[in-house]
């Protein structure tokens, strides 16, 4: 797991990727190769997919809507969904129009899906793709209770810090691989007169994402799951550790773009976008976050693979973290049309076809890295399947809604205020330990 994600330090060529990711197109290459997936025909059968997306999202996940259709006669429409998806499909189900599908960018999210009685099991034949595609660790996010509900097929790693190739040449920085020498190469790009780490702090789930990194390196994947399922407590001594070292850098505030109050009303694309304008003097040279900054870098003029870099998320403990997240796809209606999208999404084929068009990587075993547009996302991808069974899946994301994903309350308030008074660890986790019980119960 760790020696893979090591290759992403060898990331200076595959420059070309980042014009390909700011037209928004593929490589090129045909889908046409053999079919690894046997599919019904549907001829004349309505499907629906409600997902978040938007943009260029939307629009890569409708090509390989597009290609089911050709594939089976089928005719699917996309849903547009408003987040929090649960809540959306709950007025849907409402209604009495639930989508076929959904696409849940949550553990949490399928376990409420299941515990409501919405989601479907997943049938035979999307099961026989999974086992043979996927690593039991993805087979077991998408199951509940051992039955197996979603088929992810849309991942991210959350474990890169990007950084702005011009302002490390300038201040004579290296990609560190250890925290004391993230701090330090910080310190050095400071004093060249950058200040080191952009932080969108505005938008709580990211500070939740470098608690993650830092717990999991740290503590180590067994401590990271008993603390993902609230079998040990916000106020054990691993946690404490854990913002100790976070402290390091959060109580430092010449180390962060506009310091904390400055973090605190930067909204993430944002922290991407200022640490790649501005030339070789932008508002921060590095910004932590997953293999989607791509994205954001895409609206910038800076070149992927050259103006803008990625390393791993540096080792806290013996090894680099990593943390992934994901988007599942669950039936909702017990239909042969929602079982064989199901089955279609868990094929390498599905996955080839928007891995061609950038902004995505699989946790699909099966797919050819070679579909990857650019040398960076490829070693992304392959770092994130070569991890196997080790990944670890963003804890947040694990927890009841309430604590772990809500603006304003639960984790993302309580890291926000940590982030401003980043001295007060031992309230800090008073406040987390408190939210996390009342959420766990309900």
């Amino acid at each position: 797991m760790f020696t893979a994600i090591g290759a992403l330090a060898l990331t200076g060529c595959g420059g070309d990727g980042g014009d390909k990711d700011k037209a928004g197109g593929g490589s090129g290459k045909s889908t046409d190769s053999p079919s690894t997936v046997d599919l019904p025909k549907l001829d004349g059968e309505k499907i629906s997919v409600a997902a978040v997306w938007t943009g260029p999202e939307q629009a890569n996940f409708t090509k390989v809507l597009d290609e089911f259709e050709k594939r089976t006669g089928a005719a699917v429409t996309f849903v547009p969904a408003q987040d929090p998806i649960v809540n959306f499909l709950g007025t849907k189900i409402a209604g009495g129009q639930p989508p076929d599908v959904a696409m849940l960018p949550q553990v949490g999210a399928i376990q409420q899906a299941v515990a409501k009685k919405w989601a479907k099991p997943a049938g035979a034949e999307a099961k026989a793709q999974l086992g043979k595609n996927y690593a039991k660790v993805w087979q077991d996010l998408g199951a509940v209770d051992g039955t197996q509900y979603g088929v992810y097929f849309k991942a991210a790693n959350k474990s890169l810090v990007w950084y702005n190739a011009q302002a490390f040449e300038n201040a004579g920085a290296s990609e560190p691989k250890t925290w004391k020498d993230f701090l330090a190469t910080a310190e050095t790009v400071s004093a060249s007169g950058v200040t080191p780490v952009s932080v969108g702090g505005a938008d709580g789930w990211t500070l939740t994402d470098w608690f993650e990194n830092v717990y999991l390196s740290q503590a180590g994947p067994e401590k990271y799951d008993q603390l993902a399922k609230h079998e040990i407590k916000w106020t054990d001594p691993s946690v404490k550790d854990a913002l100790t070292t976070l402290a390091e850098l959060f109580g430092k505030p010449n180390l962060i773009s506009g310091g904390a109050d400055g973090a605190l009303q930067t909204e993430f694309p944002v922290s991407v976008t200022q640490t790649f304008t501005g030339g070789d003097q932008p508002k921060g040279a590095m910004v932590f976050e997953g293999d989607f900054v791509s994205i954001n870098i895409a609206q910038t003029e800076a070149k992927i693979g050259t103006d803008a870099k990625v390393f791993p998320f540096p080792a806290v403990g013996a090894e680099s973290p990593v943390v992934t997240g994901g988007d599942a796809a669950v039936a909702l209606k017990d239909s042969k049309g929602a079982q064989a999208l199901l089955t279609w999404l868990a094929s390498a084929d599905a996955a080839r076809i928007w891995a061609e068009a950038g902004g995505f990587i699989s946790p699909n075993k099966s797919l050819d890295a070679a579909a990857y547009p650019n040398d960076v996302q490829r070693k992304i991808a392959e770092a994130l399947i070569d991890a196997g069974d080790d990944v670890r899946f963003d804890m947040s994301d694990q927890a009841p809604q309430s604590f772990g994903g809500t603006p304003g309350k639960g984790e993302w308030k309580t890291l926000q205020d940590f982030l401003k008074n980043p001295k007060d660890i031992a309230g800090t986790q008073a406040r987390l330990e408190s939210d996390a019980a009342k959420a766990y119960k309900s």
